[in-house]
């Protein structure tokens, strides 16, 4: 009979089930993870961290922090990129809002504004309607303020061939410029 009184207890077990409801309680926890991760896919950014050497055009739909080197081209038209103080990048860039703390060389294109910081450095010209450069910041190009002509530009528009060899025309009368400048002499734009 003894022996049955502590079948009772067992029998009374539902005590330790409260052991049980931290179980069912882990349980939920993943969904709410899942959906705290839905929400930043919006407001995403990826980095490039400081030991990443990329060779090649970069593309995406998120914003961009660049703080390795980069050569190539940056494409985010609508997306911002940042290019953080160990940032190296030799690139056409091109991103709605283009913040400038490290060095680049190559032109900046921005849909919305660019910003050289202070700490920041541009060989290269930039276009973007607003631009900011703070003082103790490091320039040498040209900037083009003038809104885009959507309209225009889309009629008149280069096949994609065309475009890449303007460009590639425009980047070399851009280098024997600054050649010529370096040596002393101005050079003649035709």
């Amino acid at each position: 009979m003894v022996w049955k009184k502590s079948d009772d207890p067992p029998a009374h077990n539902p005590e330790p089930s409260p052991m049980n409801p931290p179980r069912p309680a882990a349980a939920p926890m993943p969904a709410p993870v899942q959906a705290a991760a839905e929400p930043p896919r919006r407001t995403d950014r990826a980095t490039i961290g400081p030991s990443i050497f990329i060779k090649g055009d970069l593309t995406g739909e998120e914003d961009l922090v660049i703080e390795g080197r980069v050569e190539g081209k940056v494409d985010l038209k609508q997306n911002n990129v940042t290019i953080g103080k160990d940032g190296k990048v030799r690139a056409d860039i091109f991103g709605k809002v283009v913040i400038i703390e490290g060095e680049v060389d190559g032109n900046v294109f921005a849909r919305e504004q660019a910003i050289l910081r202070q700490s920041g450095a541009i060989r290269g010209n930039i276009t973007a309607p607003r631009v900011i450069l703070e003082d103790g910041s490091r320039f040498k190009g040209s900037i083009d303020m003038e809104p885009p002509k959507e309209n225009a530009s889309q009629q008149s528009r280069p096949s994609e061939p065309h475009r890449e060899q303007n460009r590639e025309q425009n980047r070399e009368q851009n280098r024997e410029q600054n050649r010529s400048e370096a040596a002393g002499v101005k050079a003649n734009a035709g």
